[in-house]
């Protein structure tokens, strides 16, 4: 007969609130990556078929698409232990809560407000600066591909184009945690206004 009690550390465990913040962002995130490797491809298939003799284009192109894939997974998997976690079923990462660093679990109005109102600029200038931060990409791809061959071209560092892409990165973190507070974040007034 086992005598097991639910009066351990697994009944005392604590959680985050449901749900948990992070998967609009990650979704964000994979979409704009998986946008700039598939304007990148023909270039790194160019690169990497002249660097190394014999590797065939579609062997490139299998690898990057093999890596996005990966990449998809791990996102998917970490989102899913993240929501997990969050109810309570799995084990959440120590020193981390939301609460530590949104203050509250269900955010107020006035905030909700703020991060709509910086997930619309952030989100302007994003949508305005991506193309210009994908050519700078590819830009910087290929000169570090000279750099390993031997070939710098003096003056060759797009500094214009490497600041629009800074400000792309920086427009578009901003916009995504934004807009990831804000529908995560409603969702919790929903489920605070509903349940009890």
């Amino acid at each position: 007969m086992n005598a097991h009690a639910n009066t351990g550390p697994d009944r005392t465990r604590k959680h985050g609130p449901f749900p948990a913040y992070g998967p609009v962002d990650a979704a964000l995130g994979f979409v704009v990556f998986y946008l700039f490797v598939e304007r990148a491809t023909p270039t790194i298939v160019e690169i990497m078929t002249g660097v190394v003799p014999g590797l065939s284009a579609s062997a490139v192109g299998f690898g990057l698409a093999a890596f996005l894939w990966f990449i998809f997974v791990v996102t998917t998997l970490d989102q899913l232990r993240r929501q997990l976690a969050a109810l309570g079923v799995v084990a959440g990462e120590s020193g981390r809560a939301d609460r530590a660093g949104s203050g509250r679990v269900v955010p107020s109005i006035p905030w909700l407000l703020v991060y709509a109102v910086v997930a619309a600029i952030g989100g302007s200038i994003a949508a305005f600066t991506f193309d210009r931060a994908v050519d700078a990409g590819i830009a910087l791809i290929r000169l570090v591909a000279g750099v390993g061959v031997g070939v710098f071209p003096v003056g060759a560092f797009p500094l214009v184009e490497f600041l629009a892409m800074v400000v792309f990165f920086v427009a578009f973190g901003a916009a995504t945690h934004s807009l990831d507070r804000l529908l995560v974040g409603s969702v919790r007034v929903a489920f605070a206004a509903v349940l009890p």
